[in-house]
């Protein structure tokens, strides 16, 4: 009996080793074939951690009963396989929208409703199918307001001049009826000496502590409340709350902040919508779960979506892009997504 299982788990050896191959290939063709582009070394190790730790429970359990414990090493391996396959090469590409309406009081009963699009975490590392996906969906939904909030490029091509000019043309190409708006994101991912130059020649306005408002030929207000994101809690709360005081009371508020850290003090405030992002919505979740990790001083409170409280409404978008570093390329449970507003009256 011992040799034969002997045998059985030199196979499965040569199994976990053909599989770890396998992710290399997967990582190394995305780059080959255009798809995305961060490190190498670091992705593979973050990939392989998951394999490891089944290969030690399929180990421990096999001490209990030897064929369960080939058994649910094959069954997971071959799923993780599965996961990295869709999670590196399908999911990411798959880019949603997600339609919401916000009803407001300030906004008269005869007025025509306002498309407003949300656009979050663009991480460029170069232009890809992706990104030429944004701009045929943006030509399609034909947005009358785009904001931006922010982590325009990916963290392992800050530097980069190429990545630079890339993120560049992406935002040259949005226009809208009313404008673009944007707001800077996490400072590691938009350094303040370089982030800035990105909007030069372009039709986005950066808001840059900030308030843009929009009049509408209806004869109301929208006060578009734009913050750089420094992620310093109350020094940024602090900031809100002056640049709130300067919006027209009897105008539309919306927050443009990168992150959803802000919501336990913007709901104080007469902001009717909260639009950020910077979590990713986890970028992997788990089934009953979520997200595994947010980024968030907030952790899981607000961690993706739609959350009302008071009467403020916060968005937080899974983003578009990926986060960059050793952070995994790939998405799981979690596609990129764009967030269309119709704004409109409540009577």
């Amino acid at each position: 009996m011992g040799r034969p299982l002997g045998r059985a788990w030199r196979w499965l050896t040569a199994l976990y080793a053909l599989l770890t191959g396998m992710d290399a290939l997967l990582l190394w063709g995305l780059t080959r074939g255009g798809h995305s582009f961060g490190p190498f070394k670091s992705n593979l190790m973050v990939m392989h951690a998951p394999r490891l730790a089944v290969a030690i429970f399929a180990a421990a359990l096999s001490r209990i009963s030897p064929l369960w414990g080939m058994i649910s090493f094959i069954i997971l391996q071959l799923f993780g396989t599965l996961s990295y396959i869709w999670g590196l090469w399908a999911e990411p590409f798959t880019l949603t929208t997600s339609e919401h309406t916000l009803r407001s009081p300030k906004i008269p009963a005869t007025a025509k409703s306002v498309r407003l699009l949300h656009l979050s975490d663009f991480h460029v590392e170069r232009l890809t199918v992706r990104e030429e996906r944004l701009l045929d969906l943006i030509a399609q939904l034909q947005p009358d307001i785009i904001v931006i909030t922010g982590d325009y490029l990916n963290l392992s091509y800050v530097d980069d001049p190429h990545a630079q000019a890339e993120a560049h043309h992406l935002l040259s190409q949005l226009h809208a009826p009313y404008g673009v708006y944007a707001t800077l994101g996490s400072p590691p991912a938009d350094p303040r000496h370089i982030t800035p130059a990105l909007f030069n020649d372009t039709d986005v306005r950066l808001l840059r502590d900030e308030v843009a408002v929009l009049e509408l030929p209806e004869g109301y207000k929208i006060s578009l409340i734009g913050l750089d994101c420094e992620h310093d809690v109350a020094a940024d709360n602090e900031l809100f709350q002056r640049l709130q005081a300067l919006a027209p009371p009897d105008s539309l508020q919306i927050l443009l902040y990168h992150s959803p850290e802000l919501m336990p003090h913007v709901q104080q405030y007469p902001v009717e919508l909260y639009l950020c992002g910077h979590t990713h919505g986890g970028q992997v979740r788990l089934p009953l779960y979520g997200a595994l990790i947010t980024s968030s001083v907030t952790g899981k409170r607000y961690e993706m979506g739609h959350y009302t409280e008071q009467d403020t409404t916060l968005y937080v978008s899974r983003g578009i892009g990926l986060e960059g570093l050793s952070a995994p390329r790939l998405r799981l449970l979690c596609p990129p997504e764009v967030i269309l507003w119709t704004l409109e009256s409540n009577s």
